[in-house]
């Protein structure tokens, strides 16, 4: 048995980057064979986009340009008098949410209620479209459940002019003065909205302010008259009650100052008058130590009592010297001796007497500045008691009157700039009427629509292509199926009462199909040749395919040549043959195999001159069991020796096991693929079925190919030549060369 096997090989580098290529050819194709899809979808999109757009009422657009500036022109000082509404001052974020905000705000239904009440567009019958409505009631009842603003809104488009602070205001209207006037009433309506939340935040903002402001002169009266009570309850009310702090610590100071100084005095005449106590009591050397004494010693009086006491002793020491006691200078010198002494000594005692007196005085002085020292800490201590109170007061007195002179300044401000109505929106060029319609725009339209039309019937070709799992080129048998496509087979028409005509190829040798039949021939003969086939499997993937009469023409193509050769019908579920060459009934390949008769007495003539015939024979009740067995084994080489070729019309593969079992004992199957119909699920099925089982595979014929059909176009080369249709001349000697 041939080990030959005709899986799909690799495509050569050449064949890879043809297929990579774009095949144009092919897709023109797929939209010519489903132009039936295209062309009525294409038409219909046509027609419809007319229609619609014929029905269409013609609308005018008018746009109107406006500038929004940041802020509003400064004819006030922006420092001394402050805006209530900031309307855009900052950075690039800020200015762009800004924007983005007013961009709302102009296509928010607040303006448009504006533009509606301006324009009074809630009574006008044309803009609601109500013209038309003849009955009074109805209409006046539509008129007050539309809704004009919804249908502003429609119709209105903002455009932001990028890089810029322009942006442009558009309106559509059947009525071109319409247009213009709504897109210019909606500038107007934007700018009247933009002063009138200003308005009404500086209303509010004055209102709040004023009420405030009536809360803080309560507060301030209040808090005013505590402080002054406070002042008069502690007899602050001259002076501040810094001033009254200032003037305690100030007398303070002083009284400590001067008790300080008072106490170093009192020191010092202590320690004097201690100097004279112990003077004075002392038993020898008194008067010396009394005349030591500071107080005597720094007496001038005292110096000069002295030294009048001393001329006189000095004087009553010379006398003695002269005279006797009783001698009267001498007695009167003793007598002024006596006198002044007694002089010093009294003197002496006033200055220690003095000295005495003046540290009684230091005791008492003492003694009153401690006192007042006292009082003055009281009064400073009664100050600092009363101070956080005092400081509460003024604290909440001068807050008050903070908060009342800003709130003052505000409202003067909110007065202000109530009073100026500048916007910083400005309209830049007012709408026109427009002159001609905007939409329908009928070219762009039906232009839209051809192009629409057109792409979704491509689409659709397309679409219904990718849906379409029927096997119907060589790409779809290679890349699905993993099999080299041996040729194709035209449509063969039917008999008048529509019976098959198997044998078109005997009858009309010069048909495209005996063409094609020969090619596939060439090409299976070609296939092994060193090694000549002899059994030659024809299957299907599935009943109604054409097997049979694929099998029928091949055969007759290769008896055409001069080859001897054996048709067998090896469908013993639906045999066929026997009624295609009249050859009745009797033994056949069942019979063969079972033993009864011989392959001579079985095979029948045909009218194809090299062409035999097995058929089926009896139909047994387990055929895939006969294919099983060794006699069949034996049958199929018998035939093979007694022919040249042997072609086997088995049953289909995915219906029964019976083309399995004899797909192993054959030199190679072809399977034949309906163009169209055979489903490549089905077919892949029928293919790894065979190679499941390791069985040879030459390759598959594409069947009943509808030459006129544009889908099968890339076939057409095989019939350019439509007259030659014969046998080329020595064609059947080629073929039984390699036979």
């Amino acid at each position: 048995m041939s080990e030959i096997r005709s899986d799909h090989a690799e495509p050569s580098p050449q064949q890879g980057e043809a297929a990579d290529a774009i095949d144009l050819h092919a897709y023109w194709r797929t939209v010519w064979r489903r132009r039936w899809l295209v062309l009525p979808f294409f038409a219909a999109a046509v027609i419809v986009t007319g229609l619609v757009t014929l029905k269409m009422t013609p609308l005018y657009d008018a746009t109107c340009t406006i500038v929004i500036d940041l802020s509003a022109p400064k004819v006030l000082d922006d420092k001394s008098v402050q805006d209530v509404v900031e309307t855009g001052t900052g950075g690039y974020w800020y200015s762009k949410e800004y924007y983005e905000t007013q961009y709302r705000v102009i296509g928010s239904r607040a303006v448009a209620q504006r533009v509606s009440d301006r324009l009074q567009l809630g009574s006008n019958l044309r803009f609601l479209g109500l013209d038309g409505v003849k009955d009074p009631a109805e209409r006046e009842a539509r008129r007050q459940r539309a809704d004009p603003v919804k249908k502003l809104l429609q119709h209105f488009k903002l455009e932001p002019v990028k890089d810029s602070r322009i942006v442009k205001l558009a309106y559509e209207d059947p009525d071109p003065q319409l247009a213009a006037l709504v897109a210019n009433g909606w500038a107007e309506a934007y700018i009247a909205e933009n002063l009138a939340v200003r308005n009404s935040a500086t209303r509010s903002a004055a209102d709040w302010l004023e009420q405030q402001l009536a809360e803080l002169e309560g507060k301030l009266d209040r808090s005013g008259k505590a402080l002054f009570e406070f002042k008069k309850a502690h007899d602050i009310v001259a002076t501040s009650w810094e001033d009254r702090q200032s003037m305690v610590s100030a007398r303070l100071t002083q009284v400590g100052e001067a008790l300080t100084r008072a106490r170093v005095k009192r020191a010092e005449l202590q320690a004097r008058s201690d100097a004279i106590e112990q003077a004075e009591s002392a038993a020898t050397g008194g008067e010396a130590q009394v005349e030591a004494l500071q107080a005597v010693a720094d007496s001038l009086t005292i110096q000069q009592l002295k030294l009048r006491y001393l001329e006189a002793r000095a004087d009553c020491a010379d006398l003695r010297v002269k005279y006797l006691a009783d001698h009267p200078r001498l007695q009167a010198c003793e007598r002024k001796q006596a006198e002044a002494l007694a002089g010093l000594r009294g003197e002496i005692r006033t200055a220690l007497a003095a000295v005495r007196t003046e540290y009684q005085e230091t005791i008492a002085t003492e003694r009153n500045l401690s006192a007042l020292l006292e009082r003055t800490k009281a009064d400073a201590f009664g100050l600092n008691q009363y101070e956080r109170d005092y400081l509460e007061l003024k604290r909440a007195y001068d807050n008050n009157q903070r908060l009342y002179e800003l709130v003052l300044k505000r409202l003067k401000d909110t007065g202000v700039a109530g009073m100026l109505q500048a916007s910083n929106v400005r309209i830049l060029d007012e709408a026109r009427p427009g002159l001609r319609p905007v939409s329908p725009n009928v070219p762009r339209n039906m232009a839209l629509a051809m192009v629409l039309g057109l792409l979704g019937g491509v689409g659709l070709a397309f679409g219904a292509e990718s849906l379409d799992r029927s096997i119907t080129d060589q790409e779809q048998v290679e890349s699905a199926l993993g099999l080299a496509l041996l040729g194709i087979v035209p449509s063969i028409a039917r008999a008048k009462d529509g019976a098959a005509q198997d044998l078109a190829v005997h009858t009309d040798p010069k048909s495209a199909a005996a063409e094609c039949l020969r090619a596939v021939r060439t090409n299976l003969l070609f296939m092994s040749p060193e090694k000549p086939l002899k059994t030659i499997l024809v299957t299907s993937a599935g009943p109604q395919e054409g097997k049979t009469t694929t099998a029928t023409s091949l055969a007759i193509t290769m008896a055409g040549g001069g080859t001897r050769v054996l048709l067998v019908d090896a469908d013993m579920r639906r045999p066929r043959l026997h009624r295609v060459f009249g050859a009745g009934g009797g033994a056949g390949l069942s019979s063969l195999i079972l033993g009864e008769g011989t392959l001579g007495e079985a095979v029948r003539a045909t009218q194809v001159p090299g062409l035999w015939v097995l058929p089926c024979g009896p139909v047994p009740p387990n055929p895939a069991e006969l294919l099983h067995t060794a006699a069949f084994q034996r049958l199929l080489g018998e035939m093979a020796a007694g022919f040249d070729r042997v072609i086997i019309d088995s049953p289909p593969v995915g219906v029964v096991v019976d083309a399995v079992v004899m797909a192993t004992r054959v030199d190679g199957t072809l399977m034949v693929l309906k163009a169209g119909r055979t489903s490549r699920d089905r077919a892949r099925a029928a293919v790894r079925q065979l190679r499941d089982v390791n069985a040879p595979i030459f390759g598959a014929v594409l069947n009943d190919l509808d030459l006129q059909d544009q889908k099968y176009g890339q076939y057409s080369y095989y019939y350019q030549y439509g007259y030659y249709y014969g046998e080329r001349k020595g064609e059947g000697a080629a073929a039984k060369a390699a036979g």
